[in-house]
């Protein structure tokens, strides 16, 4: 993800998650760690490869050994076709080169499609956070997934932004 990325990934944000969509700032702010020595975060998107329409965006934080996943988001048009998939194995292809040795992310509890592409990748729910998602005071379901270089295999048509 590039800064020119930020406007068309805020449209998709909005409409997938009108209710918690994050701001520019906290896109701008996540992309000053991902570039240079040093860099602790790892963002791609994914465009249409016919129309060049931004399709689908995630990112990664990596900390010592233990990395998140901050945010996946793939388009409704998108949904089974596989891009959450490509998009997540390029997450975890990333908390490999960071060296991490676990990856954590939460999930809404009512978003069901997104916590079987999670428990197919080999997460595990290990908690939750209650009220977690506002202003709508959603639980979020807390997962882990351990060893995520056995999880990442196969290639990614997805555009990254290098981490070092």
């Amino acid at each position: 993800m590039r800064w020119w990325d930020i406007e068309p990934v805020l449209e998709l944000e909005h409409e997938l998650f009108p209710e918690d969509a994050w701001s520019a700032g906290m896109f701008w702010s996540e992309l000053a760690h991902a570039r240079g020595p040093g860099a602790t975060r790892h963002y791609v998107v994914a465009e249409d490869p016919g129309t060049g329409r931004l399709v689908g965006y995630a990112g990664l934080a990596a900390a010592g050994d233990l990395a998140d996943v901050q945010t996946i988001a793939a388009a409704r048009d998108q949904w089974g076709t596989g891009l959450g998939a490509r998009l997540l194995k390029d997450l975890l292809r990333a908390a490999t080169a960071f060296e991490c040795a676990e990856v954590l992310l939460e999930v809404r509890v009512d978003n069901t499609r997104a916590q079987k592409l999670y428990e197919r990748f080999g997460f595990e729910p290990i908690g939750f956070r209650r009220g977690y998602y506002q202003p709508g005071n959603v639980d979020a379901l807390v997962m882990r997934l351990s060893d995520p270089a056995g999880s990442c295999a196969g290639s990614s048509p997805v555009r990254s932004e290098n981490h070092g």
